[in-house]
């Protein structure tokens, strides 16, 4: 049973010496049974913490406590205790890294014996898909930018360039956090519908030129199926310096998608709308599963539904309403000019790995997921 330091009603010399020569005969026992580093450590705590260690108490109940006839009796005493206290802690300490030393040195390996290799996972179908993505725009000179999931609506819509009314900002399309009611509409807070809210952000803090590409988990209020999933991946890209054209922005989607897809990949742009570009185009890329004939064999090619083009992602020139909100940074939309884009990676996975439902990736199915390693 550990030591209790007594309440002592007797203050005399005899009575002090035989309370001293039962708590050191403690104290060496309990020295003794010290074996390990963290044994010491209890050790050390149990007998020297200030607020309730055993040397705290003897202070407390038998310096304090003792008659003014007897104190300095008493202080002799405990002084001696805390002398030995400390040597007892000391020798302990020594003996526990000694121990410990040896435990070391017959448990040690041979360290010129091959080492044992753990098994690894291998990267999910849609991370690979989005780092290939990444890694071809990084190859072009784009730093990677990232940023919240949680987002206001003045990052994800307002400054954006999205009218007060667009259907995108209702909640049956959005996911808003609940209880935002009370706020004004800019600062209310909802799941990020797209990760254009980082172009913003990056505008804000840094100074043209600027070429970025930006990947990241997105959510719509979209009840799940075959095609459509709540949660999925997005990657987005912005270039903004002087005099960049759309033959720019063609340019470099074209190269990007032969870096992905085969250099026999044709890309074909259609006019199309987006509040935050203008122009704003659709790009569609000669099917790479079927070689843009629309047939496989005899049977007809499903991802290109026989047309032999399939759509892969929105693009357009930055609308200057977007620079407007970030005009003080050196965003003049008389002196720069831009290009953005955005495309599902969840959707290039889904047609790179011949896959017919998206919920199979997110499903977490081992034996599903075992195939892409």
């Amino acid at each position: 049973m550990a030591y209790t330091v007594p309440k002592l009603k007797d203050f005399s010399a005899a009575a002090l010496e035989k309370a001293t020569k039962k708590l050191l005969s403690a104290l060496d026992e309990e020295a003794a049974a010290i074996e390990t580093e963290p044994d010491w450590k209890t050790f050390r705590d149990r007998w020297m913490a200030r607020k309730d260690g055993v040397l705290t108490q003897v202070n407390d109940l038998w310096l304090k406590a003792a008659p003014k006839e007897a104190k300095r009796h008493a202080g002799q005493q405990v002084n001696e205790i805390k002398k030995r206290v400390e040597q007892a802690i000391d020798v302990a300490q020594n003996r526990a890294r000694g121990d410990s030393a040896s435990r070391l040195d017959s448990d040690r390996l041979d360290i010129t014996l091959p080492g044992i290799q753990r098994p690894i996972g291998a990267e999910h179908p849609v991370i690979k898909t989005m780092n290939e993505i990444v890694s071809v725009f990084r190859n072009l000179g784009y730093s990677v930018q990232e940023g919240p999931v949680i987002e206001t609506d003045y990052y994800n819509f307002e400054a954006l360039n999205f009218p007060p009314n667009h259907p995108a900002r209702d909640t049956q399309d959005t996911l808003f956090i609940a209880n935002q009611e009370s706020k004004p509409q800019r600062e209310r807070l909802l799941l990020r519908t797209h990760t254009s809210p980082v172009q913003i952000r990056t505008m804000e803090k840094i100074k043209p030129p600027l070429r970025i590409v930006i990947p990241g988990k997105v959510h719509r209020n979209d009840p799940p199926d075959a095609s459509h999933s709540p949660m999925f991946h997005q990657i987005e890209g912005l270039a903004v310096d002087t005099n960049i054209t759309f033959g720019d922005l063609k340019g470099t989607l074209d190269h990007a998608m032969k870096a992905l897809f085969g250099s026999s990949v044709k890309t074909h742009f259609r006019p199309s709308f987006f509040p935050f570009t203008e122009p704003s185009a659709e790009m569609m890329v000669s099917c790479f599963i079927c070689g843009g004939s629309g047939q496989r064999g005899s049977e007809p090619c499903r991802p290109c539904k026989r047309t032999g083009w399939i759509e892969i992602l929105g693009c357009g020139m930055v609308d200057p309403n977007v620079f407007e909100f970030v005009k003080d940074n050196g965003y003049d939309p008389r002196k720069v000019s831009g290009f953005a884009f955005g495309m599902g990676a969840d959707r290039v996975a889904l047609l790179k790995y011949g896959v017919d439902d998206i919920q199979l990736f997110f499903q977490g199915d081992v034996r599903f997921l075992r195939q892409f390693a």
